[in-house]
């Protein structure tokens, strides 16, 4: 599913027309050089939006081009890239050398080989995630220091007719074709397309940048044009064409969705499921493998929470789990009251961190609620890179609807995986990092950073996050939801299941309210593959902590070893299983 703005779940599409070939180097360190520079500059100049928030300027005028026209373009672009960088040979690079040439060949490999896949090219949302929610959300991670920075986001909020007339010709195209959402995933979502403009022009997201103090190089008068001016553009510009798109989805969308919940009941979805599973596990796992490695874990998991139901005094974890999901005390009462947890959760957490890390991010991390346009088909929280160039934090979003269905004992594996330890601490770093660009900022291989968050999660237990039997059974049910996404995602895609099966596995292994259960497998049914890199991920790393700690004995140090996973950026766990065997050699020479 192609992003028009960044997120941490998958590398970012390259779309890209080539500037001219330079001369080439003599040397091939030399060569890789021009080309990773090249191709950064050719990457901002086609996600104008991230290239603003890069503190590169050249595009303020600009969008994200979404037309399958753009989409072509990319595509035979990305070929020469790949051909280019194949052509440097590997045995002329130093170690740091070779890593940067696969990682990009392998970004560039995995883009080419979706787009072979029609449902790749045609289905443009999730449940998690559509272009119109990527627009909304667009002010997020841009600066407004002046009037340069108005004057850019006004302009850019006038192109939206362009990129939302492509995204609708695309979706009339897949309607055409077949290549559509489950009907049993979208009982939501038309609120998601309407509610963003829902309201007063004033009350929505695409206003907040003029509830901010006025810079001092505008005038007062001039600062109530602009409002006016972005006032005018939400109610007679942005509003027309959400109310374009929220129409084709019920008047057209709706009535062709897919009674099939699999992926392989689309045309080709069995071989486009297949490069999903390769795309965000990074390995060559297959689906079947992948649900045994899940109904293992299930198992393994499963007893750990007997374990803690029986000692909490509970006949059973299901009489356990009745109680944690009923009991108003787990529960606030208001959205403000939920944030102050979470926030005190966090602060927490950031005091223990000294002690289980050597090197720690310098950029810092806010909390917000998820929209409320968002919020009700959406996840439970989720994180938002930062943008130190353009002097934007990173951002923890909680869901605060649904008050009854967010609990407490829950807060402390989910603020160790969204915020601290977990993606803040990997995502700020990696940005930190003397790394080329493309890597700090586009490589986001699903399985080493969820599962990086994921084993945080894990490391909790050490960090003593867990300290009532109530939040030990958050824990342990956070990881049983994500070893249940290996059974479910494996099992509706590549295996018959509908979502009643497995909405009903998720509920009877892990503690899940009923609407996170339904929003999760709606996540999995609409966006293949994508859940199965988080414990796959995690057990790669414990697995590498296991091979570490036996080989180096009383020379194991943890603090270092997280230091060493965290030290190169995101890479495939093929790569990362190399880096740390490497370390390893290292400390044990020490």
């Amino acid at each position: 599913m192609r992003k028009i703005f960044p997120t941490i779940i998958a590398p970012m599409l390259l779309a890209v027309l080539p500037f001219p070939a330079q001369a080439q180097a003599q040397t091939p360190h030399d060569q890789l050089t021009g080309l990773l520079d090249e191709h950064w500059r050719w990457y901002l100049s086609t996600h104008p939006v991230e290239a603003t928030a890069r503190g590169v300027r050249d595009y303020d005028d600009r969008i994200y081009d979404m037309s399958l026209t753009a989409r072509d373009a990319q595509i035979r672009a990305e070929r020469e890239f790949a051909d280019r960088l194949q052509a440097i040979p590997a045995q002329g690079l130093d170690e740091a050398d070779r890593v940067n040439r696969d990682v990009l060949l392998w970004m560039l490999r995995d883009d080419i080989d979706s787009d072979r896949h029609m449902a790749e090219r045609l289905m443009l949302f999730t449940t998690y995630y559509g272009w119109h929610q990527g627009f909304s959300g667009m002010a997020d991670g841009l600066p407004f220091y002046n009037r340069a920075d108005y004057d850019s986001y006004l302009k850019r909020l006038a192109l939206y007719p362009k990129q939302n007339g492509d995204a609708l010709a695309i979706t009339r195209q897949a309607i055409s074709g077949g290549y559509v959402q489950p009907c049993s995933v979208l009982g939501n979502y038309a609120s998601t397309i309407s509610g963003i403009v829902a309201g007063k022009p004033e009350d929505t997201r695409f206003y907040e940048p003029f509830k901010r103090t006025r810079p001092r190089d505008i005038s007062e008068a001039e600062w109530r044009a602009m409002q006016a001016r972005a006032i005018a553009l939400i109610r007679d510009v942005l509003t027309p064409e959400y109310r374009k798109w929220h129409d084709l989805f019920v008047a057209d969308y709706l009535p062709h969705c897919r009674k099939s919940d699999s992926a392989a009941a689309l045309p080709g979805g069995a071989a486009w499921y297949a490069s999903r599973v390769k795309a965000h596990t990074t390995t060559d796992l297959t689906p079947d493998q992948i649900h045994q490695i899940g109904l293992g874990e299930v198992a393994r998991i499963g007893k750990r929470m007997d374990e803690i139901a029986a000692k909490a005094g509970y006949p059973s974890r299901a009489a356990y789990i009745r109680q944690l999901r009923t009991d108003p005390a787990y529960y606030a009462k208001t959205p403000e009251e939920l944030l102050r947890v979470a926030a005190r959760q966090a602060k927490m957490i950031d005091g223990l961190l000294p002690r289980y890390f050597g090197t720690l991010p310098r950029l810092p991390y806010g909390l917000k609620p998820i929209p409320a346009a968002e919020a009700e088909g959406t996840t439970t929280a989720y994180y938002m890179p930062g943008a130190p160039e353009s002097g934007i934090s990173g951002t923890y979003f909680v869901n605060t609807s649904k008050l009854d269905q967010r609990p407490y004992w829950e807060l402390p594996a989910l603020t160790a995986h969204e915020a601290v330890p977990g993606h803040h601490n990997q995502i700020a770093l990696q940005q930190e990092l003397p790394l080329p660009p493309f890597r700090k900022y586009l490589a986001g291989f699903t399985a080493y950073v969820e599962g990086w968050a994921l084993y945080t999660e894990y490391l909790g237990e050490e960090m003593g996050l867990y300290d009532t039997p109530e939040k030990m059974m958050g824990r342990l049910s956070y990881e049983m939801w994500r070893a249940c996404r290996l059974v479910v995602d494996t099992g509706i895609h590549a295996k018959g299941w509908d979502k009643a099966k497995a909405v009903a596995f998720m509920k009877e292994n892990s503690a899940l309210s009923d609407a996170n259960i339904d929003a999760e497998v709606n996540r999995y049914i609409s966006w293949p593959g994508q859940a199965l890199g988080y414990k796959l991920g995690e057990i790669k790393i414990r697995e590498l902590r296991a091979r570490a700690e036996q080989t180096l004995g009383p020379k194991f140090d943890l603090r270092r070893f997280h230091d060493a996973v965290l030290s190169q950026g995101a890479v495939p766990l093929t790569v990362l299983e190399s880096q740390i065997d490497d370390w390893i050699a290292a400390e044990k020479a020490r």
